[in-house]
């Protein structure tokens, strides 16, 4: 099993979102946080400014990589997009949870580490956005729905809020990542995010990662901040 599956110290589970402007903010995040991360995750706004140069550097450095872009599209384009993404040495990627979007990116991944995951339900979105997007599903049974597809299709994981970790760990077994953003600690404000929890929670709930981006990256100290979250998540293992 590839290490990203199985991590081997407390601060292998924290995932720090670089969702800054520019890669020069970037840098100085990395640069703050030191040895106290191991894992960065990159999404849209950082990968169209240089965002995936940064990600090669880092895994160069001796990081881990979660490469954020939640892709869907047809067959063909998500297979050559996740070869490209593969030879690249990264260790996560996302795509949206759609059965046949999964399968190609499966297909197109045989032979690398690349740990693919399906996004199943936004934290940012609860019951009631789901009703407005056209679904006729709760979000926790539309996340279930989506983890087992996942699990069908071979997917090494998926992302989901922590609020549904515990009866998802119970729907995929212990081998497959199961990582969730949407990570407060306790006194920091929710903002945008609908569904969250706080560090040591996710992890008793079976939450395999967490992904924390403002409260550190906002923090006075954000270094701190992030030892404060790995000591939560090793009091929690």
């Amino acid at each position: 099993m590839s290490s990203v599956l199985s991590p081997n110290h407390a601060r292998d589970r924290l995932i720090v979102a670089l969702d800054v402007p520019t890669v020069k903010e970037a840098n100085s995040i990395v640069d703050q946080l030191g040895d106290s991360v191991s894992f960065y995750k990159i999404g849209y706004q950082l990968a169209f400014v240089g965002g995936l140069d940064l990600a090669k550097k880092l895994k160069a450095d001796g990081k881990q990589v979660f490469l954020d872009m939640k892709l869907l599209d047809i067959d063909n384009t998500i297979a050559k997009a996740v070869e490209n993404i593969a030879k690249m040495n990264l260790d996560m990627l996302t795509l949206h949870a759609y059965p046949k979007a999964m399968r190609a990116a499966v297909k197109a991944a045989e032979g690398s580490s690349l740990c693919l995951l399906g996004v199943t339900v936004l934290t940012s979105m609860d019951d009631q956005d789901l009703v407005a997007a056209g679904y006729g599903q709760t979000a926790e049974n539309l996340v279930l729905s989506r983890a087992r597809d996942a699990i069908a299709a071979g997917m090494g994981g998926i992302v989901a809020s922590a609020l549904e970790a515990s009866h998802i760990r119970q729907a995929i077994g212990s081998e497959m990542a199961l990582v969730t953003p949407g990570i407060r600690p306790s006194g920091v404000d929710a903002g945008d995010q609908k569904r969250v929890m706080t560090p040591k929670l996710a992890i008793s709930a079976g939450a395999s990662h967490l992904v924390v981006g403002r409260p550190i990256l906002e923090a006075a100290n954000p270094k701190a901040a992030a030892d404060t979250i790995v000591f939560e998540i090793e009091s929690a293992l």
